[in-house]
């Protein structure tokens, strides 16, 4: 009797070991601040907590690399006599830095308003798709067409790439909260950058504006290739760096959203074939 107590008590420990309970001895696995809980750990207890937590995420390396190219552009607006006040609200209702520079751009050449306008539209159409796809993960039981749309909003390229990688493993009812106040945080930051580099542009030099704006489509393509998993994803990518040089200039500033939709349904097809094969 007393041996075989023994021998259970040391598969108990043996499996706390493993699972590195409390007083186990095993260290925990580490704690990641800046990921919230998978859906099945305790959720906060409150949308406010939720909406913090998502501001918080906003203070990682995507949120520094969108202060230094809105740096870029605070200068610009600097260089162009541009009011500092309309910069801002550009960047609060619009929020996507090639719409900016085509608007900014349009009215310091005096071009009229429809066809800077319809420009701008057209620029942002490249977001649409992106929209399409995270709107899933922002269904929840109880559905809201403001929330929702506010969402829609802040989806830029920061933000989708970080919603597909963070809110796939968080509760239904904590998505939105998230996704406000990581859209909140960026868009705070994104505004500070603008204003630190409308303020800073005496002592920043153009060309240091142009290459703190390509900063922002370097970050985009790292978080896709930090983002990608499936061999759909990686032929996607390839495609997209392959054929964005061969399709530039062309169809009127549509050629990102060809490049995209045809590369995306190339590699669509080519991994679902792959998943198909024994």
């Amino acid at each position: 009797m007393a041996g075989a107590a023994a021998l259970r008590l040391r598969q108990v420990r043996g499996r706390r070991s493993v699972l590195g309970c409390p007083g186990s001895g095993a260290p925990a696995p580490p704690r990641n601040w800046f990921v919230p809980p998978p859906a099945s750990s305790p959720a906060p207890s409150s949308s406010s907590r939720w909406f913090l937590t998502g501001a918080r995420a906003a203070l990682s390396v995507p949120g520094l690399v969108l202060f230094a190219g809105y740096i870029g552009f605070g200068g610009l607006l600097t260089g162009i006599d541009f009011p500092f006040v309309a910069g801002l609200l550009s960047t609060l209702l619009i929020w996507a830095l090639p719409a900016q520079i085509i608007l900014i751009g349009g009215l310091a050449t005096g071009t009229g308003l429809v066809p800077i306008a319809l420009a701008v539209t057209l620029s942002s159409l490249r977001l649409m798709p992106m929209v399409l796809s995270l709107a899933p993960y922002l269904r929840g039981t109880r559905r809201s067409l403001a929330r929702e749309l506010l969402c829609a909003h802040f989806v830029a390229m920061t933000v989708w790439a970080e919603g597909h990688r963070l809110l796939p493993r968080m509760p239904l009812e904590g998505r939105i909260p998230f996704q406000l106040g990581l859209g909140c945080g960026l868009t705070t930051i994104s505004l500070s950058g603008t204003a630190a580099g409308f303020f800073m542009a005496a002592e920043l030099p153009v060309w240091l504006a142009v290459g703190l704006l390509f900063l922002t489509p370097i970050s985009f393509s790292l978080l896709m290739i930090r983002g990608a998993r499936e061999a759909t994803d990686w032929i996607a990518l390839a495609l997209g760096f392959l054929t964005a040089p061969l399709v530039a200039g062309l169809s009127g500033g549509m050629d990102l959203m060809l490049c995209g939709i045809g590369g995306g349904t190339v590699a669509y097809l080519v991994g679902r074939r792959l998943r198909r094969r024994p």
